[in-house]
């Protein structure tokens, strides 16, 4: 990764590539945590450059947390709009497999504040290759 704040997108599609099947079918094993670490952290981080800002934090843990969406800046605390999921469930809606607004109603992501959902214009962030 070239910086911080930037993500190849070569990089991007190559590590969600990477982690496609167990995406598509969940009985399959899981990735090795540096593949589900490299899915994860460059679509968050892809997200961030995309919906610059610092209004909403994403959350992903234990593997990535950034400030996105233009608005307000947030410094101290905790911030008031905040979405946080599973890195499973965060690559569903960042390849376009699962719906922000299901995820939140089957409650595998909390969206809080009036912000947190405007998360859900930016994706889905990659789609992964067709079989």
């Amino acid at each position: 990764m070239a910086g911080r704040g930037t993500v190849d997108p070569a990089e991007m599609r190559a590590a969600v590539e990477a982690v496609s099947t167990w995406l598509g079918d969940d009985s399959t094993s899981a990735p090795a945590r540096p593949e589900l670490a490299a899915a994860v952290r460059t679509t968050v981080r892809t997200l961030a450059a995309s919906a610059p800002g610092h209004s909403v934090e994403v959350r992903v843990p234990p593997f990535v947390a950034v400030q996105c969406i233009e608005g307000p800046r947030h410094t101290r605390g905790t911030p008031p709009n905040v979405v946080e999921t599973d890195p499973r469930t965060w690559l569903l809606l960042a390849t376009g497999l699962l719906d922000f607004e299901t995820a939140v109603a089957n409650g595998t992501v909390t969206a809080s504040g009036s912000r947190a959902a405007e998360v859900a214009h930016w994706l889905p962030i990659a789609r992964p290759a067709a079989d």
